[in-house]
């Protein structure tokens, strides 16, 4: 009889149980209390889309590229494949290949469609950019979908306005980076992991994650972790482990296409067998110490949770708390939360979880390494605020909220979103008009009878703001002169073409490539081969032997545009973090302070 009953119990179908999953979601809004709740507003799809299109166009068009790898691992490889010459990082050498050919050829190709559609290379580069705006908005709307339908509409509410106004999601929306890449996969995982309506999505689920992985980034992979273990658990509790089974091995297979369509095409550029996953994870992980991430920088543990605040100020408060909020709801208001509740939303919060304690402990940091946790940060922190809502919504007189006047409660609600909607945009506008010079200054070289094939536009120690060979006309290269920095500058990819096929560049081994970021002199050269420089000058900056203050020199270098740029060690910390007008009535002490990046001419 007990075996009977186990066997029972065991074989519950998997539809009763999924049904269970998602409809127990919303029953903590409503078991604590006896009356019907109000209904539910819901956002259109199409008005979800087209706002969160129009912030990242926004982005496409004005923000500043925040990282000196999406210039030259990216935007300069594309360039190479477009108009046939870049500049060549050590990551591309074919000693080295931890970077793969498959993510810049797909990018590739609409671009160069951006190409043909314009007059102008920077034409390609915002083209490509807005396709991204697209790419990101479409995934968002995606997961927006699976979260309204699947947990509360309020929810998905809260979910869009994060991705709509956090600074952290403008940025990382049209950044051309496997970072960014794995961000879209991520929305579309966890949408397929989530909206079980229909029946389980495991497969597409493993697929969207895999491809995040194995396209963008490796690392992106251990996101789909907790979804696996729910998968296994459900297997467990149903005894449906070949259903289970057969799911999990067709997202992996269809991992493993998207794994040998990237092989072939880093075959045919490399000129070898490289599975680019592989050695870019070895490469991070088994190193040693005089190679590795660690050589280009560490910072202190606190630097990601410092960033994260500046990108989604209250929102990442609420998706750190998410988790003890849980904890306590379920132990002083379990009523209002079941079992089936419990594991589901302990399994979608904990990805964050996972990729903050992982890449905290990682002593290299970078912004772009948060991006694939971004939408599981953006629900997290949807779900706490939509638990603080309803708490506050108790009318249960017998509890301390419930005697509070529900004008109050509105008024704090309401308060926070547009604190926290102002904020982000504040803190958007100040960045993009602090660091938006790099892209304004180079746009000058397009007029007509500027810059002539042959010239030469040169990077002292603004080397790492160059915003791509896109910015510069045809023919026209960019080179290095030196600088305090002391570092392993980009060299230029091989342009033989007669008797080394197509794209030789690609597998040719160039000269002076190192993976211990050691200095090679010979990507220098002599300033005196300058047409055009560009150069930042911070007032009272201390001018060094290597970093003349050449906007200085008159007699030498005129002055064709210049654009203003944040000086950020004289400007006050609150000025820094958010817009502020330069009007007069602002204390001198709050306005900000600035410098004047220029592009010169050898005159």
């Amino acid at each position: 009889m007990a075996g009977r009953n186990v066997k029972t119990k065991s074989s519950m179908p998997l539809e009763k149980f999924i049904e269970r999953k998602n409809e127990s979601f919303n029953e903590k809004t409503t078991r604590a209390e006896p009356r019907a709740p109000p209904p539910q507003f819901s956002l259109p799809l199409n008005v979800a889309f087209y706002l969160c299109l129009l912030s990242h166009v926004l982005a496409a068009a004005f923000a500043p590229i925040q990282d000196c790898d999406e210039v030259f691992n990216y935007w300069e490889p594309l360039h190479y494949l477009n108009h046939g010459y870049g500049l060549q990082t050590w990551e591309y050498s074919p000693e080295f290949a931890i970077r793969s050919w498959f993510y810049i050829v797909i990018h590739a190709i609409p671009a160069k469609l951006g190409h043909l559609l314009g007059r102008s290379k920077s034409f390609e580069f915002y083209f490509l950019r807005t396709l991204l705006a697209i790419v990101c908005a479409a995934t968002e709307t995606r997961l927006f979908s699976a979260i309204s339908r699947t947990l509360n509409p309020r929810i998905g509410i809260i979910y869009f306005i994060i991705v709509a106004f956090s600074p952290g999601i403008f940025y990382a929306s049209v950044a051309y980076l496997p970072s960014t890449f794995a961000m879209y996969t991520s929305n579309l995982g966890l949408a397929a992991f989530m909206d079980w309506r229909s029946g389980p999505k495991t497969a597409q689920g493993v697929m969207w994650f895999g491809i995040g992985a194995i396209v963008g980034w490796p690392f992106s992979g251990i996101l789909v972790a907790p979804f696996v273990f729910e998968e296994i658990v459900i297997c467990l509790f149903t005894g449906q482990g070949y259903d289970t089974f057969r799911r999990f091995l067709d997202g992996t297979v269809r991992s493993l296409i998207a794994l040998a369509l990237q092989t072939a095409v880093d075959i045919f550029f490399y000129h070898d067998f490289v599975v680019v996953p592989v050695r870019l994870v070895l490469y991070n992980v088994l190193s040693g110490s005089d190679r590795g991430p660690n050589i280009f920088g560490t910072e202190p543990w606190h630097f990601y949770s410092r960033n994260l605040l500046l990108n989604f100020n209250v929102w990442y408060l609420l998706a750190i708390a998410m988790g003890p909020m849980l904890f306590l709801q379920y132990a002083f208001r379990s009523q209002a939360t079941t079992k089936q509740t419990l594991l589901r939303t302990v399994i979608m919060i904990t990805p964050f979880y996972i990729w903050m304690t992982i890449f905290t402990l990682q002593p290299h940091k970078e912004e772009r390494f948060m991006y694939p946790a971004y939408p599981f940060l953006a629900l997290n922190a949807a779900i706490g605020f939509h638990m603080i809502l309803t708490f506050l919504g108790s009318a249960n007189p017998k509890e301390l909220v419930g005697r509070i006047p529900v004008q109050l409660k509105l008024a704090v609600a309401l308060l926070t979103l547009v604190l926290s909607i102002n904020v982000g945009l504040l803190r958007t506008i100040g960045t993009v008009t602090a660091y938006r010079a790099p892209l304004q200054v180079y746009r000058s070289l397009e007029a007509p009878g500027m810059a002539r094939p042959g010239e030469t536009v040169c990077l002292g120690k603004e080397w790492y703001r160059f915003p791509s060979s896109h910015f510069l006309p045809n023919g026209t290269r960019a080179k290095f002169i030196k600088s305090d920095f002391s570092g392993l500058l980009p060299g230029e990819f091989n342009e033989a073409k007669t008797g080394f096929g197509v794209f030789a560049g690609t597998w040719l081994v160039p000269a002076g490539m190192n993976d211990l970021n050691e200095e090679d002199p010979g990507k220098y050269v002599d300033i005196a081969h300058c047409t055009y420089l560009v150069d930042l000058y911070m007032p009272g900056s201390q001018s060094t032997e290597s970093e003349p203050h050449y906007l200085m020199d008159d007699k030498t270098w005129k002055k064709i545009s210049c654009a203003p740029f944040l000086d950020a060690s004289r400007t006050s910390l609150l000025a820094r973090t958010i817009w502020i007008p330069n009007l007069p009535i602002v204390p001198k002490t709050y306005q900000r302070q600035w410098g004047e990046y220029c592009l010169l001419r050898r005159r």
